[in-house]
């Protein structure tokens, strides 16, 4: 039995599969099991118990990652995981641009997926040690990268990837910003051409490797001229 106050949280679409897999934790967790449709706003009940959340990578866009990871750093009782993850690769991805403490995959059997979730409800990691290795290096690549140029990225396009790495919207950062949602735009369309990406996902994905991690939305602060 997992410790008292612990709940687990599914951000997944509803339907009997997911009704399922909830039933089937709740019996071997004994543990409060919840469902929330992605996009829902959600505010833990009870500021005193920790909330493990599992995102579900098969019905989540990057929008919607972000915005968790976002609500996370106003809930410091949450903890994120991430299941149906396609393979290492995609974890590795998913790593690099957001701070979770547990990876499951597509194929990983039940009984397994409630070892791991019982070793998250206990406050550890659940990952294999060559994820964990991988991740090391990816670290150990922004290191060194940190120390070169930002292929020509001027300092209002380095606030503007910043911002994005935050999970900040175009019209959010055009906020921000005192500019233009139109303005933010053709700054995109001009990173995303320095940097050689793309899409926002690979922005971010950049940015991280080459400039760290940027700061919660709700910490940072823009200094506009």
């Amino acid at each position: 039995m997992v410790q008292e106050k612990r709940q687990i949280l599914l951000v997944t679409e509803s339907n009997p599969q997911s009704q399922l897999f909830t039933d089937y934790l709740h019996q071997q967790l004994e543990c409060p099991v919840g469902v929330v449709a992605p996009g829902t706003a959600w505010k833990p009940r009870d500021n005193n118990g920790d909330v493990l959340v599992l995102l579900d990578a098969d019905h989540m866009d990057e929008a919607s990652m972000q915005a968790w990871q976002t609500h996370r750093a106003d809930h410091p009782n949450i903890s994120l995981a991430a299941f149906n993850l396609r393979d290492e690769d995609h974890a590795v991805e998913t790593l690099s641009g957001m701070h979770l403490q547990g990876i499951f995959y597509r194929n990983d059997p039940l009984p397994l997926i409630c070892k791991g979730l019982s070793t998250l409800l206990a406050g550890q990691l659940w990952m294999s040690r060559q994820l964990m290795a991988r991740m090391l290096e990816f670290y150990r690549r922004h290191q060194i990268n940190a120390y070169r140029p930002a292929c020509g990225l001027t300092q209002r396009e380095l606030e503007i990837i910043g911002l994005l790495g935050s999970g900040a919207s175009n019209m959010e950062i055009a906020d921000r910003l005192f500019v233009s949602e139109h303005t933010v735009k053709s700054h995109l369309y001009n990173i995303f051409k320095k940097i050689e990406v793309h899409n926002r996902l690979q922005a971010v994905n950049w940015a991280r490797q080459n400039l760290g991690t940027p700061p919660p939305l709700t910490e940072r602060r823009s200094n506009c001229k």
